[in-house]
């Protein structure tokens, strides 16, 4: 690879020399923040580091869902989180969506109103109506929204799926296209002067008192200040309560007269599948095995594997015809907490980390917040 020694007058003073703010991660939050400080600081020379050549972590590998909150997950949160944190981070992810449509156009990333289904098996405990309405009222006093949330029972029926007794829809909730929500952010970051290098890791960094030194896997470079946004990642360089969450997912090939329309989770979320024009997109069975899959290496976990495969024909699509096209893994950054952190980490450096599986719905936000932290 080629080193900054070898680079020309042009190259190091175009991309290394003179950095205001070098941003690690250029995902929805790294590209984010970046486009927020040009806004507030036009001048500021802006360089977003990657260590893959494309986003690394979850921001391209995801399902695309844009969501805020499913009664069972909320209904399991409420048990082990207090009802502050549970409704400041439903308040959150529904602002993260306005936030980022701000930013995007959302026809440009192919934003579909859908709503989404929470599926409950047949096994799984009953969520009690009284439940729903304290939802409903919890809702509405975040969004001003009435009665986002709703039972369906037909949707086992109408979808051709088996073993759902009921759902619970929300009407709020959608489906986007990430690989072109991170075009689209890149594309905004350039017309801004921001810098994006590819392939480019921080194997480790150093404050100093005038500046930040970082060591790339290309050489050393310096920066007034620096921005951490990769995430699942972070743990390599800095000590907060962010590990990596390995998420698996499948996609089909396309099925001739599809009735599965929106997007649907059940088990708390744990599971997510939506259509991908007539393609049927699944994802999920991290807690199968919570230990193995924290991990941020981009592996197949073939044993889960085979249960998304085993529910995709059982359940999702229990009488049709199905092949799988292809299968990816994709990293979140989880902790204790499902709040982000955002933070000055120390005089010259800030980091934004902590996205717990929700950086379409909080990304662009996190991105907005993180940049009040520069002056």
């Amino acid at each position: 690879m080629l080193q900054i020694d070898q680079l020309s007058y042009w190259e190091r003073d175009t991309y290394f020399t003179g950095n205001d703010i070098v941003i690690i991660g250029a995902g929805i939050v790294g590209l984010s923040t970046a486009i927020f400080i040009a806004e507030r600081f036009p001048n500021r020379r802006i360089l977003i580091v990657e260590q893959g050549y494309l986003p690394s972590g979850a921001s391209t590998k995801n399902a695309g869902f844009a969501c805020f909150g499913s009664p069972s997950e909320l209904e399991d949160d409420l048990k082990t989180i207090s009802e502050s944190e549970v409704w400041e981070t439903f308040q959150l992810r529904y602002e993260g969506l306005k936030a980022l449509f701000k930013l995007i156009d959302r026809t440009a990333i192919d934003y579909n109103p859908c709503g989404s289904w929470d599926l409950i098996q047949n096994d799984a405990h009953e969520i009690e109506s009284g439940f729903i309405d304290y939802l409903n009222h919890k809702a509405q006093e975040i969004t001003g929204e009435e009665l986002i949330y709703s039972e369906d029972k037909q949707a086992n029926n109408n979808f051709g799926f088996n073993g759902f007794r009921t759902s619970y829809y929300n009407r709020l909730e959608g489906s986007l296209n990430t690989g072109k929500l991170i075009d689209e952010l890149y594309k905004h970051a350039i017309k801004k002067n921001i810098k994006v290098l590819y392939g480019v890791k921080c194997d480790s960094f150093v404050e100093q008192n005038d500046a930040v030194e970082l060591q790339l896997n290309i050489g050393l470079i310096k920066t007034e200040q620096l921005i951490i946004c990769s995430n699942g990642f972070a743990k390599e360089l800095v000590n907060e309560d962010v590990i990596p969450a390995r998420g698996q997912v499948l996609i089909t090939k396309e099925i001739p007269n599809l009735k599965v329309k929106g997007t649907f989770h059940f088990d708390k979320g744990y599971y997510y599948f939506r259509n991908v024009g007539n393609r049927i997109l699944l994802g999920g069975g991290r807690n199968i095995n919570f230990t193995q899959e924290t991990s941020n290496k981009l592996e197949i976990n073939e044993s889960i594997q085979s249960v998304l495969r085993s529910i995709l024909s059982e359940q999702i699509l229990p009488d049709t015809p199905h092949e799988i096209e292809m299968s990816w893994a994709g990293i979140m950054g989880v902790g204790q907490s499902k709040e982000p952190i955002i933070k000055r980490y120390s005089n010259r450096i800030a980091i934004g980390v902590r996205m717990g599986g929700m950086g379409v719905a909080i990304g662009a936000l996190v991105g907005k917040k993180l940049s009040e932290q520069i002056d």
